[in-house]
């Protein structure tokens, strides 16, 4: 029997980087997959390869009324969501985000998508989930545990979901729920999130052997390096397992 066979999931964020990885790999492994995004661009290459266990939905992951409506199909299809995947972020690279010459508006923009969203993906998803139980993975980042001094509404928010992760998991043992909670911290994986900074011909070559310098593995970790951590969280193998923390850099972090 497939990994997650028969469970039901929701992936935020699901049409590219890790989140699309993630999807693909749980429909894989035999789940129905509910994914979103913000953006519709991609979606059809999506759907395409993941088959007709796919579904997806537009979602502002910032927008409470959105969360209600994804929830509520999931629960008048499925009646039940067995993983929910919280992977939509943003890096907020185009505007300054050190500590002196950050807007309040790019802070707030950024904590908006990667904190918020989290905070109301859990939140609308325990109902519905507590009646069965399962599992909630959220996606953090190696910018939780180390500083962040141009990036520091990025490393804030990820920090945040860190924490955040751990209350939840404590909340619902403590309410009686089956519900796990885990949180992922990658590191320099190679996504569209890269590609504002990466640019294009030889500065893109010159600033991505920048970055692999800095990991002890030396090279740069792939979407699906994740989606197999989420996989596992996801799965009932990790069933005696919430409120941890699994790093996914390279080594970057303590190298």
């Amino acid at each position: 029997m497939r990994r997650v066979q028969n469970k039901v999931a929701l992936i935020t964020g699901g049409a590219s980087g890790i989140g699309k990885a993630t999807a693909k790999l749980l429909a894989r492994e035999g789940a129905v997959v509910v994914f979103t995004d913000l953006s519709e661009r991609d979606i059809t290459s999506v759907s395409t390869e993941i088959g007709s266990s796919a579904i997806f939905c537009k979602h502002d992951v910032t927008n409470s009324q959105q969360w209600e409506d994804v929830i509520k199909l999931i629960g008048d299809r499925f009646h039940k969501l067995d993983i929910l995947v919280n992977c939509a972020g943003i890096a907020g690279i185009n505007a300054a985000q050190d500590p002196e010459n950050a807007t309040l508006d790019t802070w707030r923009q950024v904590m908006n998508v990667n904190m918020e969203g989290v905070f109301l993906g859990c939140q609308h998803a325990i109902p519905l989930m507590k009646a069965t139980g399962g599992s909630i993975v959220n996606i953090s980042s190696y910018a939780a545990i180390i500083g962040t001094p141009l990036a520091v509404a990025y490393g804030a928010s990820k920090a945040g979901v860190r924490q955040f992760s751990k209350s939840v998991a404590l909340y619902c043992a403590q309410q009686g729920y089956k519900i796990r909670c885990n949180c992922i911290l990658p590191g320099a994986i190679l996504t569209p999130m890269w590609e504002g900074f990466l640019g294009s011909g030889e500065e893109r070559n010159q600033r991505s052997e920048q970055i692999t310098k800095q990991i002890p593995l030396g090279v740069w970790g792939e979407p699906e390096d994740v989606a197999y951590a989420v996989l596992y969280f996801a799965s009932d193998e990790s069933k005696f397992i919430t409120g941890a923390e699994l790093v996914i850099d390279g080594g970057q972090s303590v190298g």
